[in-house]
């Protein structure tokens, strides 16, 4: 007997996905549902950041990186907590979320047939880096020792994901994706996740210099303290 093949938009073109159903939602649909929560987040964040908090006023910088961990949560929590519990259904779905991930796996069509390593990586995203991105919010407002610990523990997570996600598909020679188109390849592809390694990156040093300058401060004080013993 031979299989039926359902057409559909995925690379490599003979991909079978024998349940898939095309989207009955524009592409703009989904980007706007997309951009508008995420900058919902983006925007709470920055006004509820902008309040006299229990470590006094928060600069611009510490702000922003404040923003940028609701928004995680919110995609990690959200977006793909929904891959982590749906992904064997995604194909044939047409919810709102399973949609988002149909048009985004024209860019990375691993998460259209739950290829294994896109289910284990963003099942441990969903569930470790979305809620610690929350709490790394709530311990930034409200002053916590820890709060440098948790944004580095969240950073050095989400830049390990992305490398192994870029590597991964880079060994398997770009076959998931149309190579070099400006939307699916480019934008959907590169840009949507390189930026889970520049930030990352840029708030691992962060934590760095913080936890390198209390531990200076630490190991003064204890100098003083034995000095007057």
């Amino acid at each position: 007997m031979m299989e039926t093949r359902v057409p559909h938009p995925y690379w490599p073109r003979n991909l079978s996905i024998p349940h898939y159903v095309a989207n009955d939602r524009s592409m703009s649909e989904i980007l706007v549902f997309l951009f508008s929560v995420s900058g919902a987040f983006l925007v709470a964040t920055w006004l509820i950041t902008g309040r006299q908090g229990a470590g006094g006023r928060l600069g611009v910088g510490r702000r922003l990186a404040l923003c940028w961990f609701a928004v995680c949560g919110f995609i990690h929590g959200v977006i793909e907590g929904w891959f982590s519990l749906y992904y064997d259904i995604i194909p044939a779905d047409q919810s709102l979320l399973s949609q988002l991930w149909k048009e985004y796996s024209k860019g990375d069509s691993r998460y259209v047939i739950a290829d294994n390593f896109t289910v284990c990586m963003e099942t441990v995203t969903a569930w470790l880096w979305g809620p610690l991105s929350f709490w790394t919010v709530f311990a930034f407002l409200t002053n916590r020792p820890y709060r440098f610990i948790l944004q580095l523990i969240v950073s050095l997570g989400q830049l390990y994901g992305a490398v192994l996600y870029f590597y991964t598909e880079h060994r398997d020679g770009y076959a998931h994706s149309e190579l070099g188109h400006p939307i699916y390849f480019w934008f959907y592809f590169v840009f949507m996740n390189i930026l889970w390694i520049i930030i990352p990156l840029l708030l691992i040093t962060d934590s760095w210099r913080q936890l390198s300058s209390a531990q200076i401060h630490a190991d003064s004080s204890g100098a003083q303290k034995k000095k007057r013993k």
